[in-house]
């Protein structure tokens, strides 16, 4: 009931203010064409151009909304990204339920089993900020019904209100839940894929190395990740370079997104984003995995720039060393662990930010003997998958995304 008062309270503020919305909405368009981006070759610019605006004016938008006492600054825009919920499937079983207080929305065909079914968990994207499991629909009931599968999504609590680490808590007792309730969802223990886009991906990866310690549990079969962040080490390698101006997701809204997550000041944006939270002992060690002297040549031909070696801030480093943990940063795991991690499907976008923690967690699996099949969308961009569904609204690239998922997943 609160997060429906508070949609009308926004709603009913802008329905009474006709000249507010004008003047946010020309914000944000303004502030679109004057500071993004939109690379040759990037699939249809205008459309995605649009997308963009609408997005800068739901934050525009939340923090005159949070300055007036309505809301928090994030509300409009998960308002916003919740999409428009789609018709009910006939071919589709779906459930709600809470386990521990966070919510999960389970999918199941409703043709009868002539076996024991895939098991999908589903952690959405939003930065851990937004995003939700309706945001995230048709997703999840396309996965279920194309693959013959029971797919989980979880509703993992929001940070800044639930404070991180709180949704890898969520993300795991979910995880845990199904694992312990397979018979009464029909679904094969040696079938169990866990998932996610964006932070979901990070979230699906930390969940796999913590089930590496799960003896009495089942082992985990492949994991999915679309567009993974992976590490918090360097926002300096070549996609982040070559794509900080791209919508959807700049490379300075990654680290403003990640201080809300972790409920950091956001005046640490430069510093970070200058690496000068990262101890030249940590860089060193770390060189090895996180490094664009990794990343295959032919994904820096639109321009990459070596780094410099920038002065370090332990104040910095203490202020946000959560960004370098193992939970925030899974790339960063020792050997032993990514050794014994499942198969991998791993879906990067080459106009994306994060598409070289995708590329260097390919490397790290494949050099730990861990098998990877690997989805490269030459046109698609970060978040890409948010408008799979929507029609005329969608992007070719996203839906030969999903093509190229369902294909895997019905081929374990």
């Amino acid at each position: 009931m609160a997060s429906v008062s508070k949609t009308l309270a926004i709603l009913g503020l802008f329905f009474m203010s006709p000249v507010i919305i004008p003047i946010v909405v020309l914000g944000g368009v303004f502030y679109d064409i004057f500071n993004s981006e939109l690379p040759p070759g990037i699939e249809q610019p205008l459309k995605l151009r649009l997308f963009h605006s609408l997005m800068i004016t739901a934050l525009l938008s939340g923090k005159i909304l949070a300055k007036l006492g309505i809301c928090s600054d994030f509300s409009l825009l998960r308002v916003v990204l919740d999409g428009v919920p789609p018709w009910r499937d006939s071919k589709l079983l779906i459930k709600d339920l809470k386990v521990d207080e966070v919510p999960l929305r389970i999918y199941q065909p409703k043709w009868p089993p002539t076996g024991k079914r895939r098991g999908i968990l589903y952690f959405h994207g939003g930065a851990g900020t937004f995003g939700s499991i309706r945001a995230f629909e048709r997703i999840c009931r396309h996965i279920a019904k194309k693959c013959n599968s029971v797919v989980v999504s979880v509703g993992y609590r929001l940070a800044p209100e639930h404070p991180y680490p709180g949704q890898y808590f969520d993300c795991l007792n979910a995880t845990l839940y199904f694992m312990r309730n397979l018979e009464e969802y029909h679904v094969d223990p040696a079938l169990i894929i866990i998932g996610g886009d964006s932070c979901g991906a990070n979230f699906a990866t930390v969940i796999c190395q913590i089930l590496l310690n799960g003896r009495d549990l089942p082992k985990v079969r492949a994991q999915v990740l679309f567009y993974p962040g992976l590490q918090g080490l360097d926002f300096y390698l070549p996609s982040y370079q070559q794509n900080a101006s791209v919508p959807i997701l700049f490379r300075k809204l990654v680290i403003y997104f990640c201080c809300r997550y972790l409920n950091k000041d956001p005046s640490l944006l430069e510093d970070v984003l200058q690496s000068c939270h990262v101890p030249e002992s940590m860089r060193q060690k770390y060189k090895k995995w996180v490094s664009a002297d990794i990343v295959p040549d032919e994904f820096k031909v639109r321009g990459y720039v070596p780094h410099k070696s920038t002065c370090y801030k332990p104040q910095v480093h203490e202020a946000i060393k959560e960004i370098l943990a193992g939970t925030f940063s899974p790339l960063l795991a020792e050997d032993s662990i990514i050794c014994q991690l499942p198969e991998a499907f791993i879906v990067t976008c080459e106009f994306d930010v994060l598409r070289d923690d995708g590329l260097l967690y390919k490397r790290r699996l494949e050099d730990n003997g861990v098998p990877v099949t690997w989805y490269h969308s030459e046109s698609g961009f970060h978040g890409i998958l948010a408008f799979f569904g929507y029609g005329i609204f969608s992007f070719v690239s996203g839906k030969r995304i999903m093509d190229n998922t369902v294909n895997y997943i019905n081929n374990l």
